[in-house]
């Protein structure tokens, strides 16, 4: 059974993903372009957007939304995923966003945050891929919702069509 924290933060990743998915346009996948901040308001504290860097196989948070820092206890905006996260975290976000990247398909988790030291919140997080192209991931778009632990089990997340 989901909290109603957890219920919430749900229902705004489908209404981001209903979103991302209208902005399509006849593409596999909307571009960067396409994204308008200004319809994505209530989103903008704990969104994200990732740079793709295929050729170095990293990733660089190109925006960071205010409400992120409180999750991370700094600025992440800027960094590279390596810069901004501790190995395990790098590596966990890492193995995530590839699967966006070879996948080209929304992907969503649950992440527990006892690695900042609370282990009473997670985060429930969506990755939407963006490609200039319409074909090929370039960007990354991220919205993370912090919610209180969640056990996986107790978790059914949003089915992507």
């Amino acid at each position: 059974m989901q909290t109603g924290a957890t219920a919430a933060a749900a229902r705004a990743q489908q209404d981001l993903y209903a979103y991302w998915a209208s902005m399509k346009g006849g593409q596999k996948l909307p571009s960067r372009a396409a994204i308008r901040p200004e319809d994505l308001k209530r989103f903008l504290p704990t969104i994200s957007l990732i740079d793709v860097h295929p050729n170095s196989g990293g990733y660089r948070l190109r925006l960071a939304g205010t409400g992120l820092f409180n999750v991370y206890g700094r600025e992440i905006t800027g960094r590279t995923i390596g810069e901004a996260f501790s190995p395990p975290v790098a590596d966990y976000w890492r193995q995530e966003l590839d699967r966006v990247v070879d996948e080209r398909l929304p992907v969503v988790g649950l992440h527990n945050l006892a690695w900042r030291g609370t282990p009473h919140l997670s985060m429930l997080w969506i990755r939407l891929p963006l490609a200039s192209n319409g074909e090929d991931v370039d960007m990354i778009l991220g919205y993370d919702a912090l919610v209180g632990a969640v056990s996986q089990q107790a978790f059914s997340g949003i089915r992507a069509a």
